[in-house]
C-alpha cells in the first residue's frame, strides 16, 4: 500500500470518531477545547493500537493463509464497506444519554474502543498488504485524532448537515481499497 492509500484508508477509519466527536460537540457547553483534545486523543489511540494488534495478530496466522491473502484483504475491505454504507442508510437517533455528557475515563475509553473496532480488521490488512505498521498505526492515530477534533468544532456550522453521506465516503473508499488489493495481486 502507498502512503495515499493509507492515509485514505485512515480518513475511512476515522469517519466514526469525527460522527461521535461532532455529536458531543453539540451537547458539551463547557470546556469545548478540553473536550475535543480528549475526544481526539481517545479515539486516535484507539486507531493506533487497534491496527497493530490486527497487524500482529495476522501475523501469528499468515502461513496458514498466505496463498488467499489478497482475497481475504478484498472480501474485507468489501464487506466493511457494504457495512459502512449500510449503516449510513439507516435511521439512527445519535442522541448521547443525559449521563455521558461528561468524559470521564471510561467514557473515553468506551469510546476509544468503539470506534476502533474496524482499525483491528485494518491492521491484519496492512500485514497482508505488506505496509510498514508503524508508521501506517500512527498516520491512522493521527488523522484520526484531527478529524475527531474537526468534527466536535464543526457541530456550530454543519450540525444540519447529514452525516450519512461520509459514512458513504468512507465505505467507498475501503470498497476501493480492497479492490485495488485484489487487482494489484491478480497483474502480478
Amino acid at each position: 500500500m502507498t502512503l495515499l492509500d493509507i492515509f485514505l484508508l485512515a480518513l475511512a477509519m476515522s469517519v466514526d470518531a469525527f460522527v461521535v466527536s461532532f455529536s458531543y460537540g453539540l451537547i458539551i457547553k463547557k470546556g469545548k477545547g478540553k473536550a475535543a483534545l480528549k475526544l481526539g486523543t481517545a479515539t486516535g489511540l484507539g486507531q493506533f493500537i487497534m491496527p497493530v494488534l490486527g497487524f500482529f495478530g495476522a501475523r501469528m496466522i499468515y502461513n496458514y493463509i498466505e496463498a488467499l491473502d489478497h482475497w481475504i484483504a478484498f472480501f474485507v475491505f468489501l464487506v466493511l464497506g457494504i457495512k459502512i454504507i449500510s449503516e449510513a442508510f439507516k435511521d439512527c437517533s445519535c442522541e448521547i444519554p443525559k449521563t455521558s455528557k461528561v468524559l470521564s475515563l471510561k467514557i473515553l475509553f468506551m469510546i476509544g474502543l468503539a470506534t476502533s473496532i474496524d482499525a483491528f480488521v485494518s491492521g491484519a490488512m496492512l500485514y497482508f498488504t505488506k505496509a510498514p505498521i508503524w508508521s501506517s498505526a500512527l498516520v491512522i492515530g493521527v488523522v484520526t485524532f484531527i478529524n475527531s477534533c474537526i468534527g466536535f468544532n464543526l457541530c456550530r456550522m454543519f450540525k444540519n448537515f447529514p452525516m450519512k453521506y461520509l459514512e458513504i465516503a468512507s465505505g467507498l473508499i475501503l470498497i476501493l481499497l480492497g479492490t485495488k488489493v485484489l487487482l494489484e495481486h491478480l497483474s502480478t
